[in-house]
């Protein structure tokens, strides 16, 4: 009698845990292209969140301004991210190109910051090289004024005698 109420309780269990992850389309559902770009923006506003800005702020929050650019509001959003995250197989897909966008996007501005860089230690080169040049020449200047003052304290030493 205790096997089968156990196993009467067991069946009971399995039978109510029945898997709801997946959830039925929201009205206002994102469109997959844009939610993807807005996955982006929103990626990148919470990684700013740990970088100073040209303030000198830390922790400040980015994502308010997301959903302005894309005109929607967090509810929306977080209904929209619950539906693609419960469908797996079209969720995975959306985050591996965004993530290959991300790392588009990284090479570029890496590669535009060395040409920026490189432009401005030319720049610092140019600007030294001018300063040792004038230097140099004020060096001689100087030099040039001083043999001329030797040059004239020896002659009027020599007209003097």
């Amino acid at each position: 009698m205790k096997n089968r109420i156990t196993s009467l309780i067991l069946i009971v269990l399995f039978m109510s845990c029945k898997s709801n992850t997946i959830y039925d389309e929201p009205l206002d559902l994102i469109p997959k292209d844009s939610m993807m770009m807005l996955l982006k923006d929103l990626y990148l506003a919470t990684a700013a969140k740990s970088i100073k800005n040209s303030r000198q702020q830390k922790k400040v929050s980015y994502t308010t301004l997301v959903y302005n650019k894309y005109n929607i509001d967090s509810l929306r959003f977080n209904s929209s991210n619950l539906y693609y995250t419960s469908k797996i197989d079209v969720y995975e897909p959306m985050l591996n190109e965004i993530t290959a966008i991300l790392k588009k996007e990284q090479e570029f501005f890496t590669e535009a910051k060395k040409i920026k860089d490189s432009l401005f230690n030319d720049s610092l080169l140019k600007i030294t090289d001018k300063i040792r040049k004038d230097r140099k020449i004020k060096d001689s200047k100087k030099l040039d004024l001083l043999r001329k003052r030797k040059k004239f304290k020896e002659f009027s030493k020599e007209k003097l005698q």
